[in-house]
């Protein structure tokens, strides 16, 4: 049966601008679905693409308070802002809702008395912090002390950051209000909970996170130290309720006691889709009876895990209806190798993008150009950024019928010779492999390959050589035969870049006369005699001052202390300006050592045969390493947080293979590998080092 398909993206939450981190998201997103809207209808039915402004919790009462309007103002002017951005940016919803709407609501409702009946809903009294100056209980994330796992300061009352571990605010150290500062009591409150520690609830999880295409490897083996080894129970019970003063959805029969926004949040998709549904005479219960046969996928942020591939599926399980067919976790955004900044300029709005005179679609290509399937961070180098899109877009893709249009307009009355030719062969086959990447979120693999292929057309273009041609008398024929098939070329990369930039494969239709491409039009060139319009330009090259002036533009007169740390997707809070340091420490001069010394440490060259997770730690991978020798040696490494070890199999590192065994309650350790990190925090992660491709197995590194 042809596939039918809803899609989502996290919901921005209505308390701050979009900006070039959020985009990551919802790019990525965006070119999926259209990429399965270019699917003929034998194959995806349907595809549609949905999303809300999340609106409810406490960080919206308070900024409405500090903006002197009511919180329905507040989300209605941000809902407008956020519209347009993601409009800009050619992000096209099939709805963009709210969950401030009678649809996300009932829903609400819906789920609560299904879990209420199946008794997974339980009241208890709870002691909860209270904030003695702003006169409220504080949501868990509006509670910052020590985590009581590892001990990480600063860390939210629900989840550290640092770890990954969750708790209740209850357990953090020494905690204090984000919102005053000041240090909050505990107090007595009724809390309604949703049992997700029970056994159901465990054995559900436990079989729906081992599903086949529910989550990457990556974010399913973070499922599994969340969840703990079979016999354990590491999940708690969550608490759904909030109480008065609250901006959300009131709990039926429980007055004073308000949905928690985590709850509403992912029922927003629901809301949102409902909302389409009866717009347009959509099955709604097609698409989320528990025995339906349709797709749905949410696009995330890799820190809102938690909350979707336990909460949400395990709330929709227990409710009678339709679980996740997959979730897609993506990393964040750095911006020349840090993260964002307010005072470097690169805290950068998709506002001001736009309104610098950036296109858009520079930005789509080079998003889609560093994106794969894996939840590893990317990051925005705004001179490669600069160089890629000249490089790929104008020099190879644009390059090609601007030097071949005009001579079809001029000397041959605008009409096509027989376009299709025997070169134009690779680029029709590669259609099945440019589509299974699209398909597996691959953009970048995808994009290499049309790369490549504009390559084989941009020499046959410099082969041909029409601008010689066309000074030559007798020529004509040849010259309107390649410069057909160099358009024949220029629309079969434009299909394939069409989810990537849609403006510029709109303009392209317009230009050739043509209907909108779908996937299955790489079968047949355009026909001899096919009339196309007067070529006019279609992209420009990035001038390197827009991007000086769009710096400039996002600067703000702060100092190194008020930095603020950019927000995550999917975080409903506003950070606390962080203290800062006015420099940073002095590193003390290392000691020198001769070359002796350093000859005593026997580097060599070793090959990653297999790895895998260590039980019971948190921070190691277990390596198998040939170095040449009879057998392979086994490493244990601190680098889980930042490597998947089935993306390590088979990768080439550096090993110090004369270090002392080191037994370990894992096990014995027979070696060190290398790596990279910076001790000052400015660059987070932790890097492997890999020699060129070439060196062997044992080859000693001196």
């Amino acid at each position: 049966m042809p596939r039918k398909i809803l899609v989502t993206s996290a919901l921005p939450y209505a308390n701050g601008a979009i900006h070039l981190g959020h985009l990551v998201e919802y790019i990525q997103t965006d070119i999926w679905v259209r990429f399965q809207k270019m699917q003929p209808k034998d194959k995806v039915a349907d595809c549609w693409y949905v999303c809300a402004d999340d609106t409810h919790g406490t960080p919206i009462m308070l900024r409405a308070e500090q903006d002197g309007v009511t919180p329905e103002a507040l989300i209605e002017r941000a809902h407008g802002e956020h519209a347009r951005d993601f409009a800009g940016f050619h992000v096209a919803f099939d709805n963009f809702h709210t969950t401030h709407s009678p649809e996300t609501q009932e829903y609400c409702n819906l789920i609560h008395a299904r879990l209420k009946e199946n008794g997974l809903i339980e009241k208890r009294g709870i002691e909860q912090y209270y904030d003695p100056v702003k006169q409220l209980f504080l949501p868990d994330r509006f509670i910052k002390g020590e985590c009581p796992k590892c001990g990480a300061k600063d860390q939210y009352g629900d989840n550290c950051e640092s770890c990954g571990a969750a708790y209740t605010p209850n357990e953090l150290k020494n905690p204090y209000s984000a919102i005053s500062g000041a240090r909050p009591e505990l107090r007595h409150s009724d809390h309604y909970f949703f049992k997700l520690s029970g056994d159901r609830c465990q054995r559900f999880l436990r079989r729906w996170t081992r599903l086949p295409g529910r989550l990457q490897p990556e974010a399913a083996n973070k499922m599994q130290e969340w969840l703990g080894a079979e016999g354990e129970n590491k999940l708690t019970d969550w608490d759904i309720s909030r109480d008065a003063p609250y901006f959300g959805f009131e709990i039926p029969d429980a007055p004073g006691k308000y949905f928690y926004v985590w709850v509403d949040a992912p029922i927003g998709y629901m809301g949102s889709f409902k909302n389409l549904c009866g717009k347009r005479g959509i099955d709604f219960d097609e698409y989320f009876r528990s025995d339906t046969q349709t797709e749905m996928y949410h696009f995330i942020g890799k820190d809102i895990l938690y909350f979707h591939a336990l909460f949400w599926p395990a709330m929709l399980e227990h409710a009678g209806l339709r679980t996740p067919s997959g979730i897609f976790a993506h990393g964040f955004l750095t911006v020349d190798g840090v993260k964002m900044s307010k005072s470097r300029g690169t805290f950068i709005t998709a506002e001001s993008y736009l309104k610098t005179g950036l296109d858009p679609e520079w930005l789509r290509y080079y998003y889609a150009a560093k994106l794969n399937s894996s939840m590893e961070d990317i990051d925005l180098n705004l001179e490669d950024f600069v160089a890629r899109v000249n490089a790929d877009l104008v020099g190879k893709y644009v390059n090609i019928a601007s030097r071949c249009a005009g001579f079809i307009g001029k000397k041959f009355g605008g009409r096509l010779a027989a376009s299709e030719a025997e070169w134009q062969k690779p680029l029709r086959e590669a259609s099945a492999r440019i589509a299974e990447a699209y398909e597996q979120r691959e953009f970048g693999r995808a994009l290499r390959e049309i790369m490549a292929l504009a390559d084989t057309a941009n020499v046959f273009v410099n082969d041909r050589k029409p601008w010689e041609l066309a000074k030559r008398a007798g020529q004509e024929a040849e010259l309107h035969a390649a410069c057909s098939q160099a358009i024949e070329a220029f629309r079969l990369l434009t299909l394939y870049l069409k989810p990537v930039l849609p403006k510029v494969a709109e303009a392209v239709e317009s230009f050739l006369g043509i209907a909108p491409l779908s996937w299955d039009d790489t079968a047949a060139a355009l026909p001899a005699g096919h009339a196309i319009d007067a070529y006019s330009h279609l992209m420009t090259r990035i001038d390197p001052r827009l991007i000086a002036t769009l710096i400039e533009a996002n600067k703000e007169s702060l100092s190194p202390a008020a930095e603020e740390p950019a927000a995550k997707n999917g975080e409903k809070h506003e950070e606390k300006q962080e203290e800062r340091t006015a420099a940073a420490p002095v590193r003390a001069e290392a000691a020198l050592i001769d070359i002796g010394e350093f000859m005593k440490v026997e580097l060599k060259v070793a090959r990653i045969v297999d790895a895998g997770l260590v039980e019971g730690a948190e921070k190691l991978l277990r390596l198998s390493l040939d170095i040449g020798e009879e057998k392979p040696r086994q490493v244990f490494a601190g680098i889980k947080s930042a490597y998947d070890p089935a993306r390590l199999i088979g990768r080439l590192t550096v090993m110090v293979a004369n270090l002392a065994p080191r037994k370990m309650r894992f096990g014995v350790s027979e070696g060190m590998i290398l790596a990279a990190s910076d001790a000052t925090g400015a660059t987070p992660g932790i890097f492997l080092l890999a020699p060129d491709a070439g060196a062997l197995p044992g080859m000693r590194v001196k």
